[in-house]
């Protein structure tokens, strides 16, 4: 399976908070976020992993370059990465997805911090239901609310994914910024794009709306990291 990371946003409200690197290589008990991404992904047997940051800043791609080159401590990644700057996180997938084409991928943002086993239990998950052909996407999902702007999605008792929502309808779940995607899925995003839509959630919604297999897999918290003081709430629930 291939694993993917958007990678491409600037962090403007960490730099504004006085963190001094960007997101990607923020740390979080003693691990960059991208750091930790890529030895979660190798540890749930990648086969690539893609990343695509932004070209503002030599820092991330110098870094990028650098496992490509040395691993990561010890460890060959297979990393392919991409430097371009995208107007939103839709636009940075779609920069990618020629590499994703050939089999299921799993894609998270680079600030996604979520518990190792429940990630391991998506995947295994995921793998299990692109083998037999019975869902096109998998989305993780939590009740766990801690987002300036949540993504509200509303399933049936089955957890298949029925619309998401910008406002809160009584769903129970909010996106959680983790995505297990099929090749099919991607003639969907080419559509958003050439309607000129921006925005993950949109590709979400138009996945729905066009009647592709859409489920849902719970997790029980997922944390991003916006602000500084979520550097801490971060190494707090990953050390729990």
């Amino acid at each position: 399976m291939k694993f993917a990371i958007i990678a491409a946003g600037d962090g403007e409200r960490l730099k504004a908070e006085g963190v001094n690197v960007p997101k990607p290589l923020v740390s979080v008990n003693g691990e960059t976020l991208v750091d930790r991404l890529v030895r979660v992904f190798m540890d749930n047997e990648a086969d690539e992993i893609v990343v695509i940051c932004n070209d503002r800043s030599l820092q991330v791609p110098s870094h990028l370059l650098s496992l490509q080159r040395d691993g990561l401590r010890g460890r060959p990644v297979p990393l392919r990465f991409l430097v371009k700057s995208t107007p939103s996180s839709m636009h940075s997938l779609y920069a990618i997805s020629n590499h994703l084409q050939e089999k299921p991928f799993v894609l998270t943002t680079v600030d996604t911090l979520f518990r190792e086993d429940e990630f391991a239990a998506f995947v295994d998950a995921f793998r299990q239901k692109t083998e037999a052909g019975s869902t096109d996407a998998l989305m993780g999902v939590t009740d766990y609310i801690d987002d300036e702007s949540p993504l509200y999605v509303k399933t049936d008792e089955a957890l298949r994914v029925t619309d998401f929502l910008d406002t809160d309808s009584h769903p129970h779940y909010v996106s959680s910024g983790i995505y297990g995607l099929t090749p099919r899925t991607i003639d969907c995003l080419k559509g958003c794009i050439e309607r000129g839509e921006s925005r993950l959630r949109n590709f979400q919604r138009s996945l729905v709306r066009e009647g592709f297999v859409v489920e849902a897999f719970a997790f029980s918290k997922v944390l991003d990291i916006d602000h500084a003081s979520d550097i801490g709430k971060a190494e707090a629930f990953l050390k729990s």
